[in-house]
């Protein structure tokens, strides 16, 4: 297998990979929304585990809103990128000025996936982090940071798809990373995926309200 047909069979082949964690009652599935949550609802479903999201906001560079300089977490957990900071020369206004832009849509977003509803107990259960692919590594490792201090007994961080030589480095990060595709030139994430359309709030809504019926 070199690509996927969509996020819902990425999920699926991810779900095998994680196996070992089926039917156990300290496992919690975590979802980086909003490509990562279809991805999270297939594993979970699989695994019969729980569904929850983990909302962390990307901190894009003014003008290349793509590329991560950082990355917020729910929290107020913040990694920043100084490389790519220093690289397009990105001033202390500007960064705090995205900062503070991202901090209000993580609050919204707060507020329409989870209604307020509290975070699941983290603390001695086994996290399985879940994403539609990594490109720069800025989201899922501020991800990563904001879960460990809430003392999780093991993290795992499972994408379909990511850079060779980023996993190299992020599995020192986490107990154990599960990334069925690992090319060594990634260009873009949605170019291993047959079907990478937009996931809508619509649909992130669906899923967990599914998931915790």
């Amino acid at each position: 297998m070199n690509h996927y047909q969509d996020r819902k069979h990425a999920g699926k082949i991810l779900a095998h990979a994680l196996k070992a964690y089926a039917n156990r009652d300290d496992v919690l599935v975590l979802a980086l929304p909003r490509g990562g949550v279809p991805v999270g609802f297939q594993i979970a479903k699989e695994l019969h585990a729980p569904l929850d999201v983990f909302l962390v906001r990307k901190l894009g560079v003014p003008g290349y809103n793509e590329l991560a300089m950082g990355a917020i977490a729910m929290g107020g957990v913040q990694v920043f990128n100084q490389d790519i900071i220093q690289r397009y020369d990105v001033s202390a206004e500007e960064l705090t000025a995205v900062t503070e832009r991202e901090k209000q849509e993580l609050a919204r977003r707060e507020k329409a996936y989870r209604n307020n509803r509290p975070l699941p107990v983290i603390k001695d259960q086994t996290i399985i982090l879940v994403d539609d692919g990594i490109a720069t590594g800025a989201t899922v490792r501020v991800a990563i940071k904001a879960l460990k201090t809430l003392k999780p007994a093991r993290l795992v961080v499972a994408v379909p798809v990511a850079d060779a030589v980023l996993c190299d480095t992020l599995q020192y990060e986490v107990d154990e990373l599960v990334c069925p595709l690992q090319p060594s030139e990634l260009n873009a994430v949605g170019a291993w995926f047959d079907d990478f359309s937009q996931t809508e709030d619509e649909e992130v809504y669906t899923l967990l309200n599914i998931s915790r019926s």
